[in-house]
């Protein structure tokens, strides 16, 4: 061999001077080195994608799930905090011979006793009336003094205590003391008004504020209470929901057509300390119902535990590609819808390695989306959009599988190629892609669902975890509740407020009037309120 550089090129006649061997020898090292420059190509080409994906996910519109550090000194709904049970705080008591005799003092009546500052919080005077002095003369009763009872309050954006004035009357003919009760509250015993729990709920799920952060805003406010009060208020009123859930996921379950999907969640404490990876497993139904079952994992069995192992006739699951989903279907004997939206990503994902197949992947699906969109334009009935997805839906998805088949017959791409990958994902699941064709109720994709299940991210970003697995499954309750609300335009705020209040006396046989689809058609236009709301704000 002839000692040149690596780069150098040789001269004609240096070539003409080469034995066959040598021939040989550079051909083969040149082949060598084509090769190693096309894995190096592949590598960066990969670490190239790798580092999209991090942007996209960073800067991207797209929410995705971040590593935090975990803040122990955040309560969150689901801290274990029972007041009622938990132990007191060391009682002196009083020393007699041979032990020491504990004390028993009497309980104060949490509801007389102020818990703010009134220099800051307005307080709006409510007096009871005497059931007893009716149809009475003024000299045949005597006030003798009043016993004032507190509800914290609220209002949108600001707090009030309600001063429940109820006076104590001397009968003189009967030489008897009355007075009026207070109101019975959401809770028994509790100061907190159901304005003031609705306000609480609404502000963590449906705005994400973590109930450390409301407690400092009562604070600044001049509203001295406890977290754990808290959340004990929290914990105690998803337990009177929890019947409605109950009933909104039945009918959900009983529903013809269903989307489901998965998202994280921290929850509970493994052995090692750290928090569990967890899931929820959102359902939406026909009704435009959602809900939002907890489990400990992603495992395939959760799909039956949440939909049941009996299916609805002619029922359809529409889902992503994950296979959990494909499992239970075959398993029950469900019809499996595929979501396009899902199939699109994955082409997107694949456009920065191989741009004009991805583009002729995109615009195929834009025009299914077209007619989509002319459908909801037009308001089209079942038969209807049946019948124009057949007629005009359906030659694109044709064009669209043999564009598919085209690609891999031209054997262009290698097996780990993001175009590939995203081509045979299109083709394995191309008979749960065309049942939105034959069945109008089936939507093209799991947005609607997708949308729903925002308030989880979002929520998360705030709150960050749960620390146990019973305070997740509380917020599964309530995000179903508030986040359904919102599905039929109703105000979570009206609505909890309402409910809360009928929960205790409504027939347990017709819970189903309180989840909000239902809630709406009865309750909506004369929706029970505070008595807050019945006050003029003071000036």
């Amino acid at each position: 061999m002839f000692a040149r550089s690596d780069t150098a090129l040789l001269t004609a006649a240096e070539a003409a001077r080469l034995r066959p061997q040598q021939v040989v020898d550079l051909a083969a090292e040149r082949a060598g080195l084509a090769r190693q420059v096309r894995s190096l190509q592949q590598q960066v080409s990969g670490l190239q994608r790798q580092l999209d994906w991090f942007k996209r996910q960073v800067f991207g519109q797209k929410s995705e799930r971040r590593i935090v550090a975990v803040d122990f000194t955040q309560l969150s709904l689901s801290e274990v905090i029972d007041q009622g049970t938990g132990t007191a705080p060391p009682n002196p008591g009083r020393g007699v011979a041979a032990h020491v005799r504990k004390s028993t003092p009497k309980a104060p009546d949490a509801e007389s006793l102020p818990f703010f500052d009134a220099t800051k919080v307005p307080v709006e005077v409510i007096e009871m009336a005497v059931p007893e002095t009716e149809g009475l003369a003024p000299e045949e009763f005597e006030i003798v003094g009043h016993k004032d009872s507190y509800r914290l309050a609220q209002r949108p954006g600001s707090y009030v205590v309600l001063q429940y004035r109820r006076p104590v009357v001397k009968l003189k003919d009967r030489q008897k003391i009355v007075c009026p009760p207070a109101p019975a509250g959401v809770l028994e015993g509790s100061r907190a008004d159901v304005s003031f729990v609705a306000g609480l709920l609404v502000d963590k799920f449906a705005y994400h504020l973590p109930l450390y952060r409301q407690h400092q805003r009562l604070g600044d406010s001049g509203i001295e209470v406890s977290r754990p009060w808290l959340t004990q208020i929290a914990q105690q009123v998803i337990g009177l929901l929890e019947p409605i859930y109950e009933t909104q996921f039945a009918s959900i379950r009983a529903s013809r057509v269903k989307a489901m999907d998965e998202t994280p969640i921290k929850a509970g404490r493994g052995e090692s300390g750290k928090l569990k990876a967890a899931y929820f497993w959102p359902v939406y139904g026909e009704g435009d119902e959602v809900c939002f079952p907890f489990f400990d994992s992603r495992r395939r069995e959760h799909v039956e535990q949440a939909l049941g192992s009996t299916a609805v006739a002619g029922g359809v699951l529409l889902s992503d590609g994950y296979t959990a989903y494909e499992c239970y279907t075959r398993k029950t004997g469900l019809t499996h819808a595929q979501c396009w939206a899902h199939t699109r990503r994955k082409i997107f994902e694949a456009k920065d390695v191989e741009p004009e197949i991805a583009a002729q992947g995109l615009e195929l699906i834009g025009e299914l989306y077209a007619v989509e969109e002319r459908i909801r334009e037009q308001k089209f009935a079942a038969a209807k959009k049946r019948d124009y997805r057949l007629q005009h839906a359906k030659p694109i998805v044709e064009r669209f599988f043999a564009w598919v088949e085209d690609r891999f017959a031209a054997q262009g791409l290698l097996p780990s190629n993001p175009m590939t990958r995203a081509l045979a994902y299109a083709r394995e699941r191309r008979l749960g892609l065309e049942v939105f064709l034959t069945e109008p109720d089936v939507p093209i994709d799991t947005n609607h669902l997708e949308r729903a299940l925002r308030a989880i991210p979002m929520g998360r970003k705030n709150w960050l975890f749960c620390w146990t697995e019973l305070g997740a499954k509380q917020v599964g309750i309530l995000q179903s509740l508030i986040v359904t609300c919102r599905l039929h335009g109703i105000d979570p705020y009206t609505y909890l407020v309402d409910v809360l209040q009928r929960v205790g006396q409504h027939p347990a046989r017709r819970v189903a009037e309180l989840t909000p689809r239902q809630w709406k058609e009865r309750f909506a236009q004369n929706p029970l309120r505070s008595p807050l709301h019945t006050l003029r704000p003071s000036g």
